[in-house]
């Protein structure tokens, strides 16, 4: 029974065991939903000081500032590139698959339609980058807004590196306080097959099986697409900067069962930080690329988000013209930057791309909304794989990562002596 001590099988008992429950026992979502949560809030509580600390010990102890704003500038661009495939992989699939052929239109508009519509409307994207910085820092620690606590910690690990010799104290106190979150986080760890098992639980309580029955085609157009993005794109990132994708993978397996129970990539957040950190990648490229990732690198939220206009336009029986497909691709370039930003993100950020192009009745959005938990997973999945292997290939490019720690972590090659 030694295999039941690995936490990558625990979480996977945790999740079968929730399909049954959710499925057995659908009433039981509610208390699911609870144990879910509590398991993300407990992570979210780390979440703003070890990006602070990460990044604080990494431009303070040892950074160079034309470095930040190279790894930076790097990062920027590699996100737009990926972004913009993983747009254009969506579209091309929705094409040619059309999973929204012969599925019935929605009569009305329900009440959380109309909220995500209201929502969307009182968007400004100019504000949501404006409030990249924080009018109360103390605000952003408390609301765990990552881009907010990114911009600050940035500020103060040039403000500590400044002070010279005279920081050393501080930033080995900082370094120590780092460590004692870290063990925080190895604690709460230990409950992710609990937390799984409520995500999974409640999923299956809540929505069912129905809703997967009902828009199939949809859910299985959207994960092939999510694995030909991973296994094709991605993999040929990975292979041309000579890394292993399959042992990448491996290495970080736990966290991808832990944001496949949870729905949240945000969940294994300060995990992935961690393992990328033990890998050999620098912390300070770690500290700015991942959590930026998260807000500025959402490959899964991306293909989802093109995926359902295409949709949403073929169950409507509207022809879009490579003109109209190339201004979604322009309009979601900019519209799902935000989609890590705000509560209900998905619907938020798909309602305002439609009130955008006024080509698509809104009120489709009423056919995903029962199907959008399924397709959650496949994101958030696809969101933290993408940004793992960013880290990696921006640190290797910046020669900010030792090789031979991560020979020997992840691809557990014994090195000669």
């Amino acid at each position: 029974m030694k295999y039941l001590k690995s936490l990558y099988v625990q979480v996977t008992i945790g999740i079968v065991l929730g399909v049954f429950a959710g499925w057995l026992f659908p009433s039981f979502n509610g208390t699911a939903k609870l144990i879910s949560e509590t398991f993300i809030n407990m992570i979210r509580m780390v979440i703003a000081p070890v990006i602070f600390l990460t990044i604080v010990a990494g431009i303070a102890g040892a950074g160079d500032m034309k470095k930040v704003g190279r790894v930076g500038l790097k990062a920027f661009v590699y996100f737009e590139i990926v972004t913009t495939l993983a747009l254009v992989i969506g579209l091309l699939t929705a094409n040619l698959i059309k999973p929204g052929k012969g599925v019935d239109r929605p009569t009305g508009t329900s009440e959380q339609v109309a909220k995500y519509t209201a929502q969307a409307q009182e968007m400004n994207w100019g504000k949501f980058f404006s409030d990249i910085v924080p009018h109360n820092v103390l605000e952003a620690f408390a609301k765990g807004d990552i881009l907010q606590v990114l911009f600050f910690s940035i500020l103060f690990g040039i403000g500590l590196k400044m002070l010279g010799s005279k920081g050393d104290g501080l930033l080995s106190t900082f370094d120590k306080i780092n460590q004692v979150l870290f063990n925080v986080i190895r604690i709460i760890m230990k409950l992710s097959p609990i937390g799984a098992f409520g995500g999974m639980a409640y999923t299956i309580g809540k929505f069912g099986f129905a809703s997967i029955i009902a828009l199939g085609k949809l859910l299985l157009t959207f994960y092939l697409t999510g694995f030909l993005f991973i296994f094709i794109v991605l993999n040929f990132v990975c292979f041309y900067y000579k890394i292993s994708l399959w042992k990448l993978l491996g290495y970080i397996k736990e966290e991808l069962l832990i944001v496949l129970g949870a729905s949240s990539s945000e969940a294994a957040l300060p995990s992935l930080m961690q393992k990328l950190t033990a890998a050999g990648c620098e912390k300070e490229v770690v500290g700015l690329v991942v959590p930026t990732g998260y807000s500025f690198n959402l490959d899964g939220t991306t293909i989802y988000l093109s995926m359902s206009v295409i949709f949403l336009a073929q169950v409507f029986d509207i022809d879009l013209s490579i003109g109209q497909q190339l201004t979604v691709i322009g309009v979601l370039l900019l519209t799902s930057k935000g989609a890590a930003g705000v509560t209900g993100s998905g619907f938020i950020v798909l309602a305002s791309t439609l009130t955008a192009l006024k080509v698509i009745p809104i009120e489709g959005l009423g056919l995903l909304i029962g199907v959008d938990r399924f397709m959650s997973e496949g994101r958030a999945i696809v969101n933290i794989i993408g940004n793992t292997i960013a880290t990696v290939v921006i640190a290797k490019s910046e020669k900010e990562i030792d090789m031979d720690t991560y020979k020997r972590v992840v691809e557990k090659k014994q090195l000669a002596a």
